[in-house]
């Protein structure tokens, strides 16, 4: 017999980075779990069980390297910066797709994928989900940030384009 306490929801958060050089060719690709903040999970309960106001505009930011923890928000992640090495004047917006599934429901961003027109030279450490759409701003809601398992150079001429799939499963 199941307890009340043998029921849960979980939020997860795949990201896939993939890297290709000004030829078009592929240079490095990352697959990532993210970390949902504190900040964004009380968001998904009070913006869909309680009276907050529901965010309707998510964009996809690019980090820089240190370790992001449950308790960053936009206005406060100090073991991380975000980096702006790009062409584009906002933070490129997650458009999702359909929610599907049953046991497990997901949307995903792969028919509109966040790109990024790389113009400097970084290390791309990971990314994040923001409110906000303005550029190295630390206004707006965190939902979540990914860490690659290493960072990554890129250079001007490269091309990112970012897949982020959302997920809730029951257990």
């Amino acid at each position: 017999m199941k307890h009340d306490n043998d029921y849960t929801i979980g939020l997860r958060n795949m990201w896939e980075v993939v890297c290709y050089g000004s030829d078009g060719q592929k240079k490095w690709g990352e697959l990532n779990k993210n970390l949902v903040a504190t900040e964004g999970a009380n968001h998904v309960l009070d913006g869909t069980f309680k009276s907050a106001t529901q965010i309707t505009g998510w964009y996809v930011g690019l980090k820089g390297t240190g370790t992001p923890v449950i308790a960053d928000t936009m206005a406060s992640h100090t073991t991380w910066a975000e980096l702006t090495p790009y062409s584009q004047s906002y933070r490129q917006t997650l458009t999702l797709g359909s929610v599907t599934g049953t046991t497990t429901s997901t949307c995903d961003n792969s028919s509109s994928k966040a790109t990024y027109s790389i113009n400097g030279t970084a290390t791309i450490a990971g990314a994040f989900l923001s409110s906000s759409d303005s550029k190295g701003s630390s206004s707006g809601s965190l939902y979540g940030v990914v860490d690659f398992a290493s960072a990554r150079d890129v250079i001007s001429g490269d091309t990112l384009e970012v897949t982020v799939t959302l997920t809730a499963a029951s257990a």
